[in-house]
């Protein structure tokens, strides 16, 4: 099965319409965005589904008043590790050991030599390589909601500081990266809902090397 009409059909939702999601879709996009690899395999990041109406309303100021913020079905936010925690990458191992009836301590070789890789990296460094980890989910999450026919768009116009402050992330060593509303399109108010798919053609961005 290709998923190309799926990301044929999906466009950046501007206008939603407030109907609800089906859970078992939502749980789906969930799915596919935790299913997704990650260097190490770490998932450095958490995942938070906003449906509260009131928490939204409070949210939508540092989204710059953007309307899907309110009007999404569910508003799910990607927060990366503000920093490489070693008792969160000890989790992951004893998990990684316990699924594969490894013995204990049979992954310590490679643990050590990825906190000693990621903890000496600045905080900045640490917070930008999960960062990048998020992206790898968030594209996944983008690509089965439009499987499933349920509209989205990535945001990264908010002020991330008032987010992780009324989100209480910093306390949970987070930091937010993406909003991603889902939802279902408002097609005669949204400008974008009818207009033609522009991408670059294939001969410009890829090129074979023999």
């Amino acid at each position: 099965m290709s998923i190309i009409p799926a990301l044929k059909w999906r466009y950046a939702t501007k206008k939603m319409n407030g109907e609800k999601v089906a859970q078992h879709y939502v749980e789906n996009i969930l799915e596919a965005a935790r299913l997704a690899p990650t260097s190490s395999g770490l998932q450095p990041f958490e995942i938070l589904v906003i449906t509260n109406n009131t928490l939204k309303e409070k949210l939508k100021p540092f989204a710059y008043n953007q309307s899907q913020i309110t009007d999404c079905s569910h508003l799910i936010v990607f927060a990366a590790w503000s920093t490489y925690n070693i008792d969160k990458i000890n989790y992951y191992f004893d998990l990684y050991e316990k699924e594969r009836d490894l013995p204990k301590g049979f992954s310590d070789g490679y643990k050590n030599s990825v906190i000693k890789q990621l903890t000496s990296l600045t905080p900045e460094r640490q917070f930008e390589h999960a960062a990048r980890q998020v992206y790898i989910a968030l594209g996944l999450a983008l690509t089965e909601a439009g499987a499933l026919e349920v509209d989205s768009i990535a945001m990264e116009g908010f002020i991330n500081a008032e987010v992780d402050k009324l989100l209480n992330l910093e306390q949970k060593g987070l930091r937010s990266v993406v909003l991603l509303p889902i939802g279902y399109r408002d097609a005669e108010n949204d400008w974008q809902s009818e207009l033609k798919k522009v991408r670059k053609p294939f001969d410009y961005m890829i090129s074979y090397i023999d």
